[in-house]
């Protein structure tokens, strides 16, 4: 890859540090998950609002002084079905991006090529659930198929903000690597987001509502037969009922009752014992309001089973 090109508008060097800085706020590992809002409302620069994103998957605010945009988005998937659009990430990293409509010389699709041709950074927004993304910066449109009316991006695996030679950056072997944990990364962002969403971002055993203190649990781990990354296969828990489940002290029966672990229920300790975990005992775990979100009966049965041979 040729170095950045980002000295030609400043307003994009801007626009990434933005970007690093909304990450480290949050702790969030790369890609970093962002709010649409923050990404709307953007940042000033030089005396103007330059927002991220806009209603164009195809987007170039006012401030950028080049013929090119500064971002594209895919939106979000429906939680209880396919993406809407056929934009799809393959194993190193090159993305798919669907043309504005049919028109090869549409503005917005005579835009990214022209980043293409140009080589400039753009950012990549990839929704999660509606109201949050994963963002991907700097990406690069390296090919356009009219044909195909898509082009392909090129995404990083690192964040290269102010990384001027990538090629020296990371080697064959430490890519590949890092692109697996990437994977699984968007992989585990998607999950969790999807199934918070469904729950509403509230905890499904106690109603908890900080969103920061809450997990999406597989019913099925991960990995396993039955453990895929869809809403059914989860729950919205916070971090102590997580661990709980993951650990077998509570149990979710095919009917959702709650159970507690025999030799737990009866145990004496503190207020936190008695109240987190024993006050569970017999009630019954929240669901999505649509049918289609609700945990698999299935899973639940064989999770349940578990639970039992453990107790």
């Amino acid at each position: 890859m040729s170095e950045l090109r980002l000295l030609e508008d400043p307003v994009r060097v801007a626009a990434f540090a933005f970007l690093a800085e909304q990450a480290r706020l949050r702790g969030e590992a790369w890609p970093p998950v962002l709010p649409r809002e923050t990404l709307a409302q953007g940042f000033m620069f030089e005396g103007q609002r330059v927002p991220l994103v806009g209603p164009p998957g195809i987007f170039k605010p006012a401030a950028v002084r080049d013929a090119c945009p500064l971002s594209i988005t895919t939106v979000a998937p429906p939680l209880d079905g396919p993406p809407p659009y056929a934009d799809a990430m393959e194993e190193d990293g090159l993305l798919t991006y669907r043309y504005r409509g049919t028109d090869i010389m549409h503005h917005e699709n005579v835009g990214l090529r022209r980043a293409m041709q140009s080589r400039t950074p753009l950012v990549y927004f990839q929704g999660l659930v509606p109201g949050n993304y994963l963002v991907w910066w700097p990406v690069y449109v390296v090919a356009d198929d009219p044909r195909d009316l898509a082009f392909v991006v090129e995404l990083s695996a690192v964040d290269l903000t102010g990384v001027r030679d990538e090629p020296d950056v990371l080697d064959d072997l430490t890519k590949r690597y890092v692109w697996r944990q990437v994977k699984q990364r968007v992989h585990q962002a998607g999950f969790h987001q999807r199934v918070l969403a469904a729950y509403q971002r509230t905890c499904a055993l106690c109603q908890l509502r900080h969103e920061e203190l809450l997990d999406a649990a597989h019913i099925i781990p991960d990995g396993r037969p039955g453990g895929d990354p869809v809403v059914p296969n989860g729950f919205a828990l916070c971090k102590i009922h997580h661990s709980a489940f993951d650990f077998n002290i509570i149990g979710i029966r095919p009917d959702l009752v709650v159970e507690v672990r025999e030799d737990v229920l009866v145990e004496i300790d503190g207020p936190m014992l008695r109240h987190g975990l024993q006050g569970l005992h017999g009630g019954v775990a929240s669901t999505p309001r649509r049918l289609q979100l609700r945990p698999s009966v299935d899973r639940l049965e064989a999770r349940y089973a578990e639970f039992r041979k453990a107790g």
